[in-house]
């Protein structure tokens, strides 16, 4: 019963919230603290449940707190949102060192694609069909932010199962 409990935990927890995060960036402009603060708990359940050691646990907590320090300093900059530099910390406490150049880069690469596909976005007539939608005319708006939090969503879940929570599972 643990073992299944742990397994469906590891394969709809941390990809839920990273969805999660990811639709209400894009229709409020938005992450939670809500969010951040529960893939921080779940990670501590996880690692609970699949006896992480105590190295493993502070290797992670260094990743996350590395990625913190650096996302702070660009949310100083006005660069990134605040929801996203949480985010992208909590991210990175789940993924841990190993994959963490993956993730950053793969976050990066897809955060340029989408800042530049809403930067046309930006340049065509609004669709009549998107009009009446608040989150459509607030993207279309030159001087509205990019919903970073895709981006870092998008990135988490690929490099997912890289991770020390998919490798037992041979996905």
């Amino acid at each position: 019963m643990t073992v299944m409990l742990t397994d469906t935990i590891r394969l709809f927890l941390f990809p839920a919230l990273m969805a999660f995060a990811a639709f209400s960036d894009l229709f409020t402009m938005t992450i939670s603290n809500r969010i951040s603060l529960l893939l921080v708990a779940g990670f501590f359940v996880m690692a609970a449940l699949v006896g992480l050691s105590g190295a493993q646990i502070l290797s992670h907590i260094g990743a996350g707190s590395a990625v913190l320090l650096i996302t702070f300093m660009l949310f100083a900059c006005g660069w990134i949102g605040g929801g996203d530099a949480k985010l992208a910390a909590a991210t990175a406490l789940w993924i841990g060192f190993d994959p963490l150049m993956n993730y950053l880069v793969y976050s990066s690469l897809i955060g340029g694609a989408l800042t530049l596909a809403i930067l046309r976005y930006r340049h065509i007539p609004m669709p009549a069909v998107l009009e009446s939608q608040d989150w459509a005319a607030r993207l279309h708006r030159a001087d509205s932010g990019v919903p970073y939090g895709i981006a870092l969503a998008a990135g988490a879940l690929a490099v997912y199962p890289q991770t020390v929570w998919m490798r037992p599972l041979g996905l």
